[in-house]
């Protein structure tokens, strides 16, 4: 009895922190709010007896990922006016992209698979089960290439992402002491000769 009112006040937190996530305007509030998400994610990990993965959400996404993200939002000086551009247009996609998610997941948790009692049994385990180990096994057995394919992806995506900022020509403002040095006063001093003029004009009275 406890542990479902304990899921359900998480679940009801995560979905209310989700969807204000995307409703809010300030960047700010709305890296806050992914926060407190992963947060309410992880109690549900916990309840789930998922240990290792409730840690790495906190300790990953919450301790590096959002930080470094609230950090460079807080930093950049965005313009909302811009960013709130085209929300009109592409809120019908938007809408239409939720609601073929909402449908999917639905079928997918009413499917026969999910509704069995064999499912839903949570099994009971022992102080000495490590969901570390089972994790790594299946993930370095079972799911070997797809965990492979992934890092690929990410790899590529990094080397990417250097040479796409590497590509930018830079002006470098810096000076060479050598050539400060060796430098003559004809290569920077040129002596001009131009006539006097006046520019004042007589008016008159």
């Amino acid at each position: 009895m406890i542990e479902q009112i304990v899921f359900y006040f998480f679940g009801g937190v995560l979905l209310l922190s989700a969807s204000m996530v995307v409703i809010m305007r300030n960047p700010i509030h709305s890296a806050l709010l992914l926060v407190l998400s992963f947060f309410a994610s992880a109690a549900i990990w916990l309840l789930l007896q998922a240990e290792f993965l409730a840690i790495t959400l906190v300790l990953v996404y919450v301790g590096a990922v959002m930080v470094l993200f609230l950090f460079v939002v807080m930093m950049l000086d965005i313009n909302l006016v811009t960013v709130r551009e085209g929300f009109t247009r592409f809120l019908p996609v938007g809408i239409t992209v939720a609601v073929l998610m909402v449908a999917a997941m639905g079928l997918v948790v009413s499917s026969d698979y999910f509704m069995s009692d064999t499912y839903m049994v949570i099994k009971s385990i022992g102080p000495d089960y490590s969901n570390t180990k089972e994790l790594g096994l299946i993930l370095y057995t079972q799911y070997l290439y797809q965990f492979e394919i992934a890092g690929a992806i990410l790899l590529v995506a990094i080397i990417a992402a250097i040479s796409l900022s590497m590509s930018k020509s830079k002006v470098n403002k810096s000076i060479s002491s050598e050539e400060q040095v060796i430098v003559k006063k004809t290569d920077r001093l040129r002596v001009i000769e131009m006539k006097a003029e006046s520019n004042i004009q007589s008016k008159k009275i």
